[in-house]
């Protein structure tokens, strides 16, 4: 125990001191080697065979997938068709950029592309519009992370991989808490801008003007509309694995971005290959630490140390999930979503099996926590990049921020954590639990 305590303190050490996280997982894997004795000829080849896996093949695919509809001009499809669904009322403009994230995170799988590609759309327009800089770039924070529970979810595929589970039935167990959340950060947003009185609402216009002005949003929009269509009926159906959807995803999108919607060109396809290959490079040499580092955890009884100690502290179910999801929000906030996962899932899914806890519902239960985790101050890493997408200062998105965890996060996760069916109603539906 005190080997892995060491390597803990490590850990947390070099990622206070700035070491990326890569190599900070690196690090702690190295300690409890060292430290603990372990040969790690049989430890390397182990790792080396986990990150190759052909799941892991979509993670790559998914990130340059992202980035190639985040400069091709299809979240600017997307934030127009959502635009016309729910843009003419006071707030409606928050309820679109909620669901122009919900779209694009559905396509990117990535919070940081969601935020930073919406935002960037719809944070100018609702200035424009009288929306306050502080609550519009809190919502956008908040809204980005929507990507981690609309399918496919690239950190969805990561705990299915590390967690053994069925990559589907996670993608399932996310859908209806996602769309529980949109509509309550939806409704939270009305609620707080309701007696803003220098919101500029869009004028009503002539049916007939704006069924003409719908048939050409949706025209254009159709294209855009079509990718996550194509990738969810692919992987839903069975037609297609995660990994081929990915593929189809990047296969589809080129085209759209470059010669539909005109945004990509030479120099940006370049920029989005560096960026997806950076990008994937960093996740598989944590994806190869973690895995080696959760074959020492086991080695190392830590999950089962872990049971004991809440165990001990009480054996009644609902405190105890109240103890896991206080430890994934603690571990969200000073964290980014995918080191989370990478990190707490091969601990976590023995010792939430061990209580009973489905892990497709503890896949639920993972991705709003974390979220959560993501805008909980102080540490809040999506609400600090929020504020410099949107050019607000973080004083002015406290407030809005807090409202939004205690009338959207919150009563999301008390409902999915004590209402498991909210999860598994659809996995179940499948066939996966």
């Amino acid at each position: 125990m005190s080997t892995v305590l060491i390597s803990i303190v490590i850990l947390v050490a070099v990622l206070i001191i700035g070491v990326p996280i890569p190599f900070a997982f690196l690090a702690s894997t190295l300690t409890i080697i060292l430290l603990g004795g372990y040969d790690y000829s049989f430890l390397v080849p182990y790792g080396y065979t986990e990150a190759g896996s052909i799941i892991i093949v979509a993670v790559p695919l998914f990130i340059l997938a992202g980035a190639v509809m985040e400069k091709g001009g299809i979240g600017e499809a997307l934030v127009n068709f959502a635009d016309l669904l729910v843009g003419r009322i006071k707030g409606g403009l928050g309820a679109v950029m909620i669901i122009a994230c919900a779209f694009f995170g559905a396509i990117s799988g990535s919070g940081l592309a969601t935020l930073s590609c919406i935002g960037s759309i719809m944070l100018p327009r609702m200035y424009a519009a009288g929306y306050p800089r502080g609550v519009s770039s809190a919502l956008i924070s908040s809204a980005s992370l929507l990507g981690l529970l609309i399918p496919p979810s690239i950190n969805m595929i990561l705990y299915a991989f590390v967690g053994g589970q069925s990559v589907l039935a996670c993608f399932l167990a996310t859908i209806i808490p996602g769309i529980i959340l949109m509509v309550l950060l939806s409704g939270t947003n009305i609620f707080l801008l309701r007696n803003n009185e220098d919101i500029v609402v869009r004028p009503k216009t002539e049916m007939k003007v704006y069924i003409r002005h719908a048939g050409v949003t949706l025209k254009k929009a159709i294209p855009a509309i079509i990718s996550p269509v194509i990738m969810l009926g692919g992987i839903y159906s069975g037609i297609m694995t995660p990994t081929e959807a990915a593929a189809v995803a990047v296969i589809y999108s080129i085209p759209v971005g470059w010669i539909i919607y005109k945004g990509i060109n030479v120099q940006t396809m370049k920029e989005c290959f560096v960026y997806a290959g950076t990008t994937a490079g960093a996740v598989l040499i944590m994806l190869f630490s973690v895995m080696i580092l959760s074959r020492l955890y086991v080695m190392e009884d830590v999950p089962g140390m872990i049971l004991d100690t809440l165990l001990s502290i009480s054996d009644n179910k609902v405190i105890l999930v109240i103890f896991i999801n206080v430890f994934l929000i603690l571990i969200g906030m000073i964290m980014d979503d995918t080191s989370a996962i990478l990190l707490t899932t091969p601990i976590m899914v023995p010792v939430i099996t061990a209580l009973g806890i489905n892990p497709v519902h503890y896949a639920a239960l993972m991705a709003i926590n974390l979220g959560l985790g993501c805008v909980t101050p102080p540490c809040a890493p999506f609400l600090y990049f929020g504020s410099r997408v949107g050019g607000a200062p973080v004083s002015e998105m406290l407030k809005p921020t807090l409202w939004f965890i205690l009338c959207a996060w919150l009563p999301t996760l008390m409902i999915v954590t004590y209402i498991p069916g909210i999860s598994l109603f659809l996995p179940s539906l499948f066939g996966y639990v």
